[in-house]
């Protein structure tokens, strides 16, 4: 069980001056190349080495920075992580948001845009009118868990079995309608049907009377980064939505500079 943050202790008189604290700290070692001691750090932020001291540790334990030797910092790999999905959200958005609105005019259906985050997906932008008839359940912002939408899918097809198989073991593989899966018998089978097609389905597993077909983006190292995805009334999604969806997911990965002739 992990103890509770000393930032407690002053937040209810000082929270922002703590923030600054710990933004002076972040500077102050993202202005050096290599491990800061605690003293140094103390001299470049006029913090008394024992408050320096605190708020690294509180820092240390979120690992946003690490502690190579004792009294000696530097930052940590969560920032890397963080500012990589930054950079994936805010590249991939920018690419996808005019083919994301050319496909909602081609299908009159809203058209989500969705990137991974942990066990579920996050919906980070959506093409969609009024003409389309099917209301926004879930904003941008809205999150997802992976087995029950069909972006969600493609990344977990994209993943090791052995992942996969901690992912069931993590959620349960809990369902929100008659149609979701929550077999890992039938996943497996699903997954697998995933990487036949190139494509996903979502078949009223995550809404009622919402169906939903997905495409995948990758970047220019191959890897699978966000999901494009059509959602319409269960009595209306059209096959050949499919080809157009495929064309439009490969029109933003070579945005991104993904070579589909690399695979």
């Amino acid at each position: 069980m992990s103890r509770p943050s000393r930032f407690a202790a002053d937040a209810g008189k000082t929270t922002i001056q703590v923030i600054e604290r710990l933004v002076a700290l972040l500077d102050a070692l993202a202005a050096q190349p290599d491990a800061v001691s605690l003293k140094e750090l103390s001299v470049r932020t006029g913090l008394h080495p024992s408050t320096s001291h605190r708020i690294l540790n509180d820092l240390v334990i979120a690992r946003l920075v690490d502690r190579p030797e004792p009294g000696s910092y530097q930052l940590g790999m969560r920032l890397l992580e963080l500012g990589n999905l930054v950079k994936t959200r805010l590249n991939v958005r920018d690419a996808a948001l005019d083919p994301m609105r050319e496909l909602h005019r081609a299908t009159g259906q809203p058209v989500n845009l969705s990137i991974r985050q942990g066990d579920e997906i996050v919906y980070v932008e959506r093409a969609v009118s009024e003409r389309s008839g099917m209301q926004v359940v879930r904003a941008v912002g809205g999150r997802a868990p992976l087995h029950l939408t069909s972006v969600g899918k493609l990344f977990l097809a994209e993943d090791e079995p052995k992942a996969a198989r901690a992912y069931v073991t993590r959620t349960g593989l809990a369902g929100t309608t008659p149609n979701s899966i929550t077999e890992p018998a039938r996943l497996e089978r699903e997954l697998a049907l995933v990487r036949a097609r190139g494509y996903a389905r979502d078949n009223e597993e995550l809404e009622p009377g919402v169906r939903c077909i997905a495409a995948g983006i990758r970047d220019d190292s191959g890897r699978l980064v966000a999901g494009l995805s059509i959602s319409a009334p269960a009595d209306f999604v059209q096959d050949h939505w499919i080809d157009l969806l495929c064309r439009t997911a490969g029109q933003i990965s070579a945005a991104l500079g993904h070579d589909a002739r690399e695979g």
